[in-house]
């Protein structure tokens, strides 16, 4: 008998089925647990795997992990592009594959690009007022209407949105710093999610090494990292290392949290979407 044709979930029925970024937060809490515990958080995570498409000023990555403790096994698969001429088509698209880890077999496909957004707000820690600079104005101001809650205002500059702010968070594609340390007030905490190849920045060398910085693996950090690598900032503590208890937070000083993003995290996140659908079927 041949086994059953996976499923294709889309990205609405994704978002209909992780609507909220918070519903992750105690799965990814305990995955980032397991990944940091080594062999006994049966997480297999292997680095990477980044293919260049220098032609088109793109990459393709392949980010597959197996969790033992959550018996799931996943593949994602995504490309990232400048698209400096196109800005039709987003920098980042995505698709994960859910496969049965007792025999290999194909459950699900399914967006991937909700998933990401989601699991990084989840890792992320989100101020709840929010201030916005984007390199293009019409984008930050689409951006701050489209928001639901308290106002976003629209700054002129990336110095005028950090100035004075308790929490930063940079998402972009520079290739170059955007965020200086003068510009950071003492004890604020910045998540850096952009800059995800060894040449990219996005911050300088006065953030990160006058900061106490976090990082979601130190492995990816050091290979993957521009702001980590090239700054030879010192890694303070993993993510799972300050959910586990083994490493304080030090919510006094000034940080960084490096968010290069896991693929354990794709796994937890897509099983989520996987059970909250089969229940519904």
């Amino acid at each position: 008998m041949s086994a059953a044709s996976p499923v294709f979930l889309g990205s609405e029925v994704v978002e209909k089925h992780l609507h909220r970024a918070s519903l992750l937060i105690p799965s990814l809490e305990a995955a980032l647990a397991n990944f940091s515990s080594g062999a006994e958080g049966g997480v297999v995570q292997p680095m990477r795997t980044v293919v260049p498409v220098q032609k088109y000023s793109g990459f393709l990555g392949v980010m597959p992990a197996y969790s033992a403790k959550d018996d799931a096994l996943t593949t994602k698969l995504v490309t990232f592009y400048e698209h400096k001429k196109d800005s039709s088509v987003p920098s980042h698209q995505a698709i994960v594959l859910l496969f049965d880890p007792r025999n290999g077999s194909l459950k699900a496909v399914m967006d991937g690009s909700v998933i990401t957004a989601k699991r990084t707000a989840a890792v992320s820690a989100i101020a709840t007022k929010v201030r916005i600079w984007n390199r293009t104005k019409e984008n930050a101001v689409k951006f701050a209407r489209s928001v639901k809650g308290p106002p976003v205002q629209v700054c002129s500059s990336a110095q005028e949105a950090v100035t004075g702010a308790d929490v930063i968070i940079t998402v972009t594609m520079a290739t170059t710093p955007i965020l200086f340390g003068e510009w950071i007030k003492p004890g604020a905490h910045i998540n850096a999610v952009g800059a995800s190849r060894p040449d990219w920045r996005e911050l300088n060398d006065e953030v990160m090494k006058n900061s106490v910085l976090y990082v979601d693996s130190r492995e990816a950090a050091l290979n993957e990292s521009g702001d980590v690598i090239l700054s030879r900032a010192e890694i303070f503590a993993e993510l799972g290392e300050v959910v586990k208890g083994t490493k304080p937070a030090l919510r006094e000083k000034t940080t960084v949290f490096k968010s290069l993003g896991m693929a354990i995290e794709d796994t937890v996140a897509a099983k989520f979407v996987y059970d909250s659908w089969s229940a519904g079927n």
